[in-house]
């Protein structure tokens, strides 16, 4: 339809358009674009199978959706693509506050004008991007600031009584006629409040300040929850939670292919990062691994969940300690290296809400310790599994290894220390390269010194060597080193 020419209520007559509620809309575009195969909610990944076939039923079913899950699963993200299932635009009453329909005004200013000037009446187009509506629910949220109230300052400046309808001042909900509004951590909405959206997803008319109005609102409610807030800072009423047509289940990737996906989407790095700093794919895999070894810590509350905005953050983290060190260093180019890790700790201990046991350690050490719990967990899966019990003076793939430092007595490895030093000191452990060679045949020649420290901090974790760190720095030493030094 071309928007341009069409102007008036007539010539929108003349082109045949046809009203359409929004959830048939939502429908409409959804079957299209489930026929054509094409991707519904793009760039929203690990879903595929679980969470995307539920939601497409709801909207398939003209339902008001509950998504409920635990932080940064996407839920927001999922309801504001829903907008790309909206027509691209469509036209309303020019002048009317609630975007009301011409064909079927529901506002008392709509109703009037098309009256006054019949097909001359004047229209407007809006666009989808226009017809996303969200609200934080706090506790600080009135019905007035949702549905509307009596504005004494319209009824002084047209000098209407408050008996009037026309000194009614709409509510964020009513602006959002035919539009999809989002009432985020809706369990932190006062019960009286969600009391107030009974009729709105009911019948879909609202009531301000007794006033006898009968505006049959059009929408598409999506409400997002966490389930901790069931229990901590509210609920959601059980009549509410009864007109809410279906709830949707979030959850967590499942993989870390699918939780490294979405890092690399939603990180915000730049140009300059990506060129100076080359990263392993063992460093983003490790990455991955926190944030599932966090959610199953003994340290960190499980019910408040870990967010994926954990491993974004720390990947930015991660990629600017290294940017960092080549600035000092004067370098173009660096390899991240996994010393690193140090730089992400800031973003696990700001992301990670801790038990009284996690209290008791200290948030830093629970950060180390995830970090420790990755490496251990990935390095099974590049070299032979590190048994707890061996037989005395047997012979395994790591003891030229630890014979290396038990004569060598160690190295200290500086966070801040240029290229050539970092591979000058790993490449004196020459029982790595054997290792390398038996175990990782294939490896590219950019991840070596990488994987070089991943196995002396693999050794740390099966308690074959021991990693001391210090101010500057990290020092490794044989398993024993720590208690002769003492005497």
């Amino acid at each position: 339809m071309e928007i341009n020419t069409i102007k008036t209520l007539g010539q929108l007559k003349a082109a045949g358009y046809k009203t359409t509620s929004i959830k048939d809309e939502l429908r409409n575009n959804l079957r299209e674009k489930i026929k054509s195969g094409k991707p519904v909610f793009e760039g929203v990944h690990g879903f595929e199978n679980t969470v995307i076939p539920e939601l497409e039923r709801a909207i398939l079913s003209r339902h008001n959706i509950n998504l409920l899950g635990l932080r940064g699963q996407a839920k927001t993200r999922l309801a504001r693509k829903m907008v790309e299932l909206l027509d691209e635009y469509i036209p309303f009453v020019e002048g009317s506050e609630i975007n009301d329909d011409p064909l079927n005004p529901i506002s008392r200013f709509a109703k009037d004008l098309i009256v006054e000037k019949g097909d001359e009446t004047p229209i407007s187009w809006l666009h989808r991007s226009e017809r996303f509506f969200e609200k934080l629910a706090t506790p600080d949220v009135t019905v007035a600031d949702l549905i509307g109230d009596v504005d004494p300052i319209k009824a002084a400046n047209l000098k209407l009584s408050y008996a009037d309808d026309r000194v009614i001042h709409f509510g964020m909900i009513p602006r959002a006629n035919r539009c999809i509004f989002v009432i985020n951590e809706l369990p932190d909405l006062q019960a009286r409040i969600q009391v107030a959206l009974f009729n709105i997803l009911q019948e879909g008319d609202i009531q301000i300040r007794g006033f006898k109005l009968r505006m049959p609102l059009d929408m598409q409610f999506v409400f997002t929850a966490n389930p901790e807030d069931y229990t901590n800072r509210g609920s959601i009423v059980t009549p509410l939670k009864d007109r809410i047509g279906s709830q949707i289940l979030t959850h967590y990737p499942e993989s870390i292919e699918i939780a490294r996906t979405i890092t690399e989407q939603e990180s915000k790095l730049d140009q300059n990062q990506t060129d100076v700093v080359y990263v392993p794919r063992l460093a983003r895999d490790i990455l991955e691994q926190i944030s599932f070894e966090a959610r199953e810590s003994e340290y960190i509350d499980n019910k408040s969940g870990v967010s994926a905005r954990m491993s974004i953050t720390a990947f930015e983290n991660l990629i600017s300690t290294a940017e960092r060190r080549a600035l000092i260093s004067g370098a173009d180019k660096t390899t991240l290296r996994l010393s690193d890790f140090i730089g992400i700790i800031p973003a696990i201990t700001g992301k990670v809400e801790l038990v009284y046991e996690g209290e008791q350690e200290g948030a830093n050490v629970v950060a180390e310790s995830l970090i420790g719990s990755a490496i251990r967990t990935l390095f099974p899966e590049y070299f032979p599994k590190i048994e707890k019990l061996e037989k005395p003076d047997e012979k395994t793939p790591y003891s030229d290894i630890v014979e290396w430092f038990f004569a060598e007595s160690g190295f200290e490895l500086l966070d801040d220390a240029s290229d050539k030093e970092y591979k000058s000191i790993l490449d004196e452990v020459t029982p790595l390269d054997d290792l390398l060679k038996k175990y990782q045949p294939q490896l590219v020649k950019e991840d070596v010194y990488f994987m070089k420290e991943f196995i002396l901090w693999g050794l740390v974790e099966y308690r074959k060597l021991s990693k001391d760190r210090f101010a500057k720095g990290n020092q490794f030493r044989d398993i024993y080193g720590s208690y002769i030094s003492k005497f």
